[in-house]
């Protein structure tokens, strides 16, 4: 699903976001609901949620809750990690995050890109900016073995930036 998003550009600067485990779910702009599941048994519920200051996901599976927020967050100075692995509850958490520096002819082709393979996808929530079609926040779901994956991008035009995140939640075994 693409939307625009009825919001002034606010993460203007991708050194501005910062990551969050556990928030409660935050005002949103644009929010897809998911039911994904696995051969396994996994049944997951996902909410993809566009905030003006980038995302926020929330799983909730029969094993219990899992919410990431990567966004401008009131007083989170701390830069975007790289990585982080850890336990959350009774799932088992990955996340990576890069930022690829593009020019603008790049970066044109990239946005567009990208914003095409999650349109029309049935997991999938984009969102862009007013002012610039290239500024936009984008997610894709989907379920892993025993367990959710997403995938994000952050886009910034004005610098040439692309942040691209990876995100993997699994059972604990």
């Amino acid at each position: 699903m693409l939307t625009t998003l009825e919001t002034a550009y606010t993460d203007t600067r991708a050194g501005d976001l910062a990551w969050c485990l556990g928030k409660d779910a935050l005002p949103a702009l644009a929010v897809l609901g998911v039911r994904v599941g696995d051969a396994g048994g996994l049944r997951a519920e996902v909410e993809l949620r566009l905030l003006g200051a980038s995302h926020q996901v929330l799983v909730e599976a029969g094993q219990g809750g899992c919410s990431e927020t990567v966004a401008c967050l009131p007083g989170r100075q701390a830069p975007l990690p790289l990585g982080v692995a850890r336990q959350v509850g009774p799932w088992e958490y990955e996340f990576s995050a890069r930022v690829e520096e593009l020019s603008a002819a790049s970066f044109t082709g990239r946005a567009q890109e990208l914003l095409a393979l999650v349109a029309d996808h049935p997991h999938g929530l984009a969102g862009t900016f007013p002012g610039d079609p290239n500024a936009f926040t984008a997610m894709l779901v989907r379920c892993s073995e025993g367990g959710v994956a997403w995938r994000t991008w952050h886009a910034y035009p004005q610098e040439g930036r692309l942040v691209a995140t990876r995100t993997r939640v699994s059972v604990a075994s």
